[in-house]
């Protein structure tokens, strides 16, 4: 048997916590399905989110779980969504679902009450297996995070190197400090770690990402460019002290930034492939409110273009989409 729910969020970081608090404070039922999975989690401290600089972000995922299950319609349950679909007889065009189906439930007293999402979610570090239906998803599962393909980076991922430079460059300033990437925007995230530093020196590992224009713009800045290929970063117990370079070259550095490379994990919705609309980044398309093409189907958070953004914006705009949810799941005046 299936649980039916006003709304299913899956995702439990800083915008699906906030899209979910803001929904059962409109008295919605409200599942957050949470993979334990957080992207940050090599993160000790996370910065910039008011009243809560400095906090570390299981802390804070922490303390909106406690603020989000203090409500009677809302649970929190750990598990790794593996599917989602659309309900037979659900479709876009507002078509009712099967008369003979069971998934049929009145939610909230509301106008087209009808369940129109069914998903499967596998339990984790214990939780149970679940299958629940839902009249509305929200997607707010976040991105799969790939670092520069260099041996010992995980071991100072976190601590010394960063991804994030509004959250982490403060504590960084005066450093000799290092940026390390392949992506086409190095030159551009070079000035903002710039204004912290005086000592900043870009490593491309060989990718041809920033052009001898850019270099010059940078070199006027004092920012220098390492185009050799690296071998790996290495340290000690302090933490990063230089990038080896692949003909053995040290050249020192305290820290700095990687660019990563992100990816939406989306094959638990391949079923809605055809209709969600994707950038030419992989983001989620959304308008205002973070709904999608899917009808009943919204996303909010570092998933939807532009894509990663600071804790604080995450949660702000989980805020904005539960707003919409709740218009939507109220329905149109006759």
């Amino acid at each position: 048997m299936s649980e039916h729910y006003d709304v299913v969020i899956v995702g439990g970081g800083p915008a699906g916590l906030s899209a979910g608090l803001n929904l059962v404070r409109a008295r919605r039922r409200v599942l957050i399905l949470d993979s334990n999975r957080p992207r940050h989690s090599a993160t000790l401290v996370s910065h910039g989110f008011l009243t809560r600089d400095g906090v570390s972000p299981l802390e804070l995922r922490g303390l909106g779980r406690e603020e989000f299950a203090a409500y009677e319609t809302a649970e929190f349950h750990q598990g790794l969504v593996s599917s989602l679909r659309r309900i037979d007889g659900a479709h876009d065009d507002g078509g009712d679902p099967d008369p003979g189906s069971d998934d049929t439930a009145t939610v909230s007293g509301d106008v087209s009450a009808e369940a129109r999402f069914a998903l499967s979610a596998r339990g984790v570090r214990g939780s149970a297996d679940r299958e629940v239906t839902a009249r509305v998803v929200v997607l707010a599962s976040g991105l799969a995070e790939t670092l520069p393909a260099l041996p010992s980076i995980r071991a100072y991922y976190g601590t010394s190197l960063h991804s994030c430079i509004e959250c982490d460059a403060f504590e960084k300033s005066d450093g000799a400090l290092a940026l390390i990437g392949s992506t086409p925007d190095l030159a551009e995230r070079a000035l903002f770690v710039s204004q912290v530093t005086d000592d900043l020196i870009v490593f491309t590992g060989g990718a041809e990402v920033v052009t001898a224009e850019e270099e010059a713009g940078l070199a006027a800045r004092g920012i220098a460019v390492e185009r050799r290929e690296i071998s790996d970063v290495v340290g000690d117990r302090s933490g990063l002290t230089g990038v080896v370079l692949a003909d053995g070259t040290v050249v020192e550095r305290t820290g700095g930034f990687v660019r990563p490379s992100w990816s939406v994990p989306l094959g638990f919705a391949e079923s809605l492939a055809g209709e969600l609309v994707l950038d030419s980044n992989g983001y989620v398309v959304v308008g205002d409110g973070g709904a999608t093409e899917v009808e009943g189907l919204f996303a909010v958070g570092d998933l939807t273009t532009p894509g990663p953004q600071q804790l604080i914006v995450a949660a702000g705009a989980g805020a904005r989409t539960a707003a919409a949810v709740n218009r939507h799941l109220l329905g149109a005046l006759a």
